[in-house]
């Protein structure tokens, strides 16, 4: 395998004179944008492996020997030729028939802050912001009614959301096994956790069981009454009733998953997407600048989107940017997503 490296082309371009209008025109090099440094493959190469991969920006700059400030003035260029694009990835994600959505700590310029995920099965969409008010979901969903159904954790922010909610079960379970752990002595608790565990264990598994339509529903339906009769039973210890009251007042959010065998009963999906950019965070310590959090919003939300319709990432990224160093005016958008 040979290690990478830059290769360094030097091009001259041939100019010539209208004589008509008197304007000069000069030769464009294939592969590149007009007064560029950086070569198509190589913005792909830095965009795919930093934002896709987690690649440092530091490592890049040493393993192709290009300063930092170089790079970095790249990918704020490239960011801006599809600062559009995840406008148009939105309003897929609002259309989808099941959504995810979950929030980590993100510092920028040293000021603390969250970056927030929202994704589907073809989409993902990335906001880094200072706040976690429900003020930025709010600018994601929309006001007006979606379909389909968003599945998140208890956090209050998604509660104005203008469409179903499905609370997460991984994390519920979680607080009823932590409920066996804070009182291990006590009969009433370990015997209502050793009922409930097994049965919301059961729900987050049973739509990869592989089955069919009336069977799984059939199955769901058995679960959901078992559940409920262990919510609804009654209990004295204030820890049982905690947990009971959680579903009791939740019952609207917490039931979808018997519906259809494409509505989790879990938020993995958006806890797996998240864990890169946690850590990257680890790593990086967050963004240096404002500038520098737009740029990763807008190419991890174009990169993570691209990476779920083609296996050849860097390939169809290359190809989008040789497109639009031909002609400029073209709609990335449609490059990148219209035939996916």
């Amino acid at each position: 395998m040979d290690p990478v490296r830059k290769e360094v082309i030097r091009y001259e371009l041939e100019q010539r004179d209208c004589a008509r209008c008197h304007h000069t025109f000069t030769a464009r090099p294939a592969g590149v944008f007009a007064k560029s440094l950086l070569g198509n493959r190589l913005l792909a190469y830095v965009a795919v492996e930093h934002y896709l991969h987690g690649i440092t920006l530091g490592h890049l700059s040493t393993q192709l020997a290009l300063g930092q400030g170089t790079l970095w003035a790249a990918l704020h260029q490239l960011a801006r030729r599809f600062e559009k694009v995840p406008e148009r990835l939105l309003l897929e994600y609002r259309s989808s028939a099941v959504k995810h959505a979950d929030e980590t700590g993100w510092r920028n310029d040293g000021l603390n802050g969250y970056a927030w995920l929202f994704c589907s099965a073809r989409v993902s969409l990335f906001r880094f912001r200072h706040s976690r008010a429900g003020s930025v979901a709010q600018e994601v969903f929309g006001a007006k009614h979606l379909p389909g159904v968003l599945v998140v954790d208890r956090y209050k922010g998604y509660n104005q959301t203008p469409c179903a909610i499905q609370y997460c079960y991984s994390h519920l379970l979680r607080e009823v096994q932590d409920l066996a752990k804070e009182f291990p002595q006590v009969a009433e608790v370990l015997g209502f956790v050793a009922t409930l565990a097994p049965l919301l264990a059961d729900a987050i598994k049973l739509r990869a069981q592989g089955l069919k339509e009336p069977a799984f529903r059939q199955r769901a339906l058995e679960l959901k009454l078992e559940i409920k009769s262990s919510i609804y039973a009654p209990a004295q210890h204030p820890g049982i009733q905690r947990i009971q009251n959680i579903f009791r007042e939740n019952a609207s959010r917490l039931y979808h998953w018997s519906k259809s065998p494409t509505i989790p009963a879990e938020n993995n999906r958006a806890e797996r997407e998240l864990r890169g950019l946690v850590i990257a965070r680890k790593i990086s310590f967050g963004s240096q600048s404002e500038q520098g959090a737009r740029t990763r919003e807008i190419l991890m939300s174009v990169l993570h989107t691209l990476r779920k319709r083609t296996e050849d990432v860097f390939g169809a990224f290359n190809r989008c940017l040789d497109a639009l160093a031909e002609e400029e005016k073209r709609d990335p958008y449609q490059l990148l997503f219209d035939s996916s």
